[in-house]
């Protein structure tokens, strides 16, 4: 009689199979091994009596199978044993596993032998002859899955992992889905995938929003992150806005302002509604970014503003009075030219309205309000030039939405914010952001128009 002895390292038993992530990533690691009840007896089974009825439940293998099993299954128990040297004989069982238990069983041996030998692909092998044999129970086929993404993971092979991944999470395998999805987007991530791995999270950040989920902050990091180191954009200031809008951390706001700036090489008008937004939010950090401010604003143009940021520069110790002279020489210019300049303003404001103004006159009324603070009446400026022809649309509507921010009817903020597209369009979305962050809203970034 045929005596097949039970496997040591095998699939377990209903039941049996770990119920926790850690054993999870211990068997794709290779540090578990798994143990089932051994083959039913065939030389028992032949001495049936031909009309009793075969219990369904019980193991059915075929001879062949059998009579090959023991032996490679002996020297893989055997002290020392040599895998790589007993895998022809392994791999030789396949031909003759003819039954779902036979390649259940084989797929068990070859899953423990690759982790005792250290050989993912005959690890995975296994595991994808057991799935095959449709004998997995159907509650751990998610954790069968997730082993499987893990060992193509460790492969390299990405595709693979994915769809085993995405298998493991339709079966509702038993961790954070938060966590898993940034795995899927990391698989896109490894395999220079970046756009695709990008726009996966984009989608699971839009799904978790639409649910009333909170994103977890790592998801937008991780997004930033791959976006910022491969220039990826516009998609870096859509996670920079998600960002900011939903955690507006100090450190986050100086990280988004500055990746931001270092991205891109804007314009000095461009510069001047980033730099404003820096100051707004305290992520001018250097003298150098007042400095840099200073420049863009023009003494010349906007003394009011240049005198207040240079005060700032000083209050906060960034810049010590009288230790650079062009800063001391622009907060000079600056006083000096305030009086006639705030003097002009009522003359301005009735040039920029007159039916006749020119679209410059315009623009320039609703900068200077926008300088000292006046933001209503900026904002009806930029609102009258964005009717007019030849009107520099994207900074006419930066502008409107910077005067509508600082008149706190940041709804409308947001509304002209968005219709921004260009250069101008990540700068927007961070103005947009803090619009947000005001209104004590969560922020829902929408994909910004290309930068040119």
């Amino acid at each position: 009689m045929t005596n097949m002895s039970s496997p040591r390292r095998f699939i377990p038993a209903p039941g049996r199979l770990a119920r926790q992530l850690a054993l999870a990533v211990a068997l794709a690691s290779g540090t578990a091994l798994l143990t089932m009840p051994g083959f039913a007896d065939p030389a028992h089974a032949q001495r049936k009596k031909k009309d009793e009825k075969a219990d369904p439940s019980k193991p059915s293998y075929s001879k062949e199978f059998v009579a090959a099993y023991n032996p490679v299954d002996t020297a893989l128990k055997a002290p020392g044993a040599d895998v790589a040297a007993l895998k022809p004989q392994i791999l030789g069982l396949a031909p003759l596993a003819t039954s779902p238990d036979d390649q259940m069983a084989l797929g068990g041996l070859m899953f423990n032998a690759g982790i005792t030998g250290k050989d993912a692909p005959l690890q995975l092998q296994g595991l994808e002859l057991m799935l095959a044999s449709g004998k997995t129970k159907p509650e751990d086929l998610s954790k069968f899955n997730f082993v499987g993404y893990q060992i193509n993971n460790q492969l390299q092979q990405y595709a693979a992992a994915r769809s085993y991944l995405q298998k493991a999470m339709d079966l509702g395998y038993p961790a954070p889905m938060a966590d898993l999805q940034l795995s899927m987007a990391e698989l896109f991530f490894a395999d220079d995938n970046h756009a695709e791995g990008l726009k996966y999270l984009a989608d699971a950040i839009e799904g978790r929003k639409a649910q009333g989920e909170a994103v977890p902050e790592n998801w937008y990091r991780r997004g930033v992150s791959v976006a910022y180191t491969n220039e990826i954009v516009p998609e870096v200031y859509q996670f920079v806005q998600g960002w900011v809008g939903d955690y507006p951390k100090p450190e986050n706001w100086r990280d988004a302002v500055n990746l931001t700036r270092n991205l891109t090489e804007f314009e000095a008008p461009v510069m001047l509604d980033l730099l404003r937004l820096g100051r707004k939010v305290g992520t001018l950090n250097d003298a150098n970014d007042y400095i840099i401010y200073v420049e863009t604003a023009d003494t010349r143009r906007l003394p009011k503003e240049v005198q207040e940021v240079i005060e700032l520069a000083y209050a906060s110790g960034k810049i010590a009075p009288g230790s650079d002279s062009y800063i001391d020489e622009q907060l000079k210019q600056a006083k000096s030219l305030i009086a006639d300049d705030r003097a002009a303003l009522p003359a301005l404001e009735r040039d920029a309205k007159a039916a006749s103004a020119q679209l410059r006159t315009v623009v320039a009324a609703g900068d200077a309000f926008l300088s000292y603070n006046e933001y209503a009446k900026a904002a009806g400026f930029y609102e009258r030039a964005l009717t007019m022809p030849g009107v520099d649309r994207n900074l006419a509507l930066t502008r409107l939405g910077i005067a509508q921010v600082g008149a706190g009817d940041t709804a409308a903020a947001r509304e002209t914010l968005a219709q921004v597209e260009g250069a101008r369009a990540p700068i927007a979305m961070l103005w947009s952001a803090y619009a947000a962050q005001l209104s004590g809203g969560a922020t829902t970034p929408a994909a910004p128009a290309a930068a040119n």
